[in-house]
């Protein structure tokens, strides 16, 4: 870890401190926060960046516990940015040993960085404090297998409401399990999509066939093949769902709540020959499924933009496009606890209530979809959560309300025991 680096308005460090500035200011999401970032900020700079932002956001709740009572009134976002990006280099610091002077430089590097960005008086403030909050997490510990909700909460950085919920839920083993792996950061995957040439070598095959890691300071050859739809990002979990749905060669498949189109691709790449519908309601993550839909080849691609729950057949039957479907996606928008991994700030935006007001809504959805499947038709629900309000408890209660549907298969993912992205998906087949 380097935090020697040059001084100037486009240096990842400076660039992380403003960045966390206007996340605690306004809780800004983070994808939205790193495209704020300039074209001209590239290569190492712009993935160090991404790495600190991230692990800022990552170790946060750690971070404000070490600095409780460290500093008697909040200072202004800037100053408190630095503090808190200092304190997860601390974090990772002391996590990986390595030499003793390492706080020291940690320290003295904040406080310049500081004199840039607020003030000299600001800068002695960090001085002081950042020598104090390196000293308490030098000295934290792991919580025991038997701590409670609030310790392991402040020790991962997550809302102790969360962490209770998942003891009740999991256990204590498993939640144990699930906040260290939320804590470690992601690799990035990737699937290889172009069937007339392997895989590019640089590629680093993994245990689920297709997907692949993406080794670090390889984007250079990523940008072209991402562009020329060669290669696409993504998480190994998401190949669960379509794998339930086994789309075959020839069919109509349509795919709801589709943007950005990643599994529409794989349901594409499944389907080689026929035709895939992607529906979704008209949003900013609408030009991203229409830039995967470009990419496909011997599959008929349509995108549809509808409400599910206001008419969609009517708009298919407007687009000359079937109204039943034989084989029919449907990927809700849910809590996301089974992605918290890559999707860092999810955590601290969740709400307790959210999950009984997602399943509302799922549940919704899928009755919506059930009307588009075809006598004898597949229909599969997934989510990205690993909670059973969103996952079993949802299908249970379509199930009981639509009887021509029966549950043929279910694959539950739970990250730390998977190694991928957490997820649930059921295969529901009509009569």
């Amino acid at each position: 870890m380097s935090t020697t680096a040059k001084p100037g308005p486009q240096s990842a460090w400076q660039s992380t401190a403003r960045l966390i500035a206007r996340w605690l200011d306004r809780r800004e999401r983070i994808d939205l926060l790193m495209e704020s970032l300039p074209p001209e900020m590239a290569g190492a700079e712009r993935a160090r960046c991404q790495h600190l932002v991230f692990g800022v956001v990552r170790h946060s709740g750690r971070i404000e516990g070490a600095l409780a009572g460290l500093v008697a009134h909040p200072p202004r976002f800037v100053t408190r940015a630095v503090l808190y990006v200092a304190g997860f280099e601390l974090i990772e610091a002391f996590a990986e040993g390595g030499d003793t002077g390492q706080p020291a430089r940690i320290v003295h590097h904040a406080v310049e960085r500081t004199k840039e960005l607020a003030s000299p008086a600001e800068a002695r403030l960090v001085n002081a404090v950042v020598r104090k909050m390196a000293a308490i997490l030098q000295g934290q510990r792991a919580p025991g297998p038997v701590a409670p909700a609030e310790a392991l909460a402040e020790y991962f950085s997550h809302p102790a409401w969360l962490v209770r919920r998942w003891l009740g839920t999991f256990g204590a083993g498993a939640t144990r399990s699930l906040l260290e792996w939320n804590q470690s950061p992601a690799p990035l995957y990737a699937r290889w999509r172009d069937r007339s040439t392997p895989a590019a070598d640089w590629l680093q095959a993994s245990e689920w066939g297709g997907f692949y890691t993406v080794p670090s300071g390889r984007w250079p050859e990523v940008g072209p093949l991402l562009k020329s739809g060669s290669l696409y990002l993504q998480d190994p979990g998401t190949r669960m769902a379509v794998e339930l749905l086994e789309p075959r060669p020839g069919e109509s498949v349509l795919d709801l709540c589709a943007a950005p189109g990643g599994k529409s691709l794989l349901i594409v790449d499944a389907l080689v020959t026929g035709r895939i519908v992607s529906l979704d309601v008209p949003a900013s993550r609408i030009d991203r499924l229409k830039e995967n839909l470009s990419r496909t080849e011997g599959v008929e691609a349509a995108l549809v933009q509808a409400d599910l729950l206001t008419g969609a057949a009517g708009v298919l039957a407007e687009h000359g496009l079937p109204v039943k479907y034989p084989a029919v996606l449907i990927d809700v928008p849910c809590s996301n606890t089974g992605v918290m991994r890559h999707r860092v700030d999810v955590k601290w935006r969740l709400q307790e209530g959210d999950f009984t007001k997602h399943a509302r809504h799922q549940g919704a959805l899928l009755a919506a979809a059930a009307r588009l499947v075809a006598p004898g038709g597949r229909l599969v629900y997934s989510t990205c959560s690993i909670d059973p309000a969103e996952n079993q408890r949802v299908v249970e209660a379509f199930l009981d309300r639509h009887r021509a549907f029966v549950l043929k298969k279910s694959a539950i993912a739970v990250p730390w025991i998977e190694r991928h992205d957490g997820g649930a998906a059921f295969l529901l087949q009509k009569a």
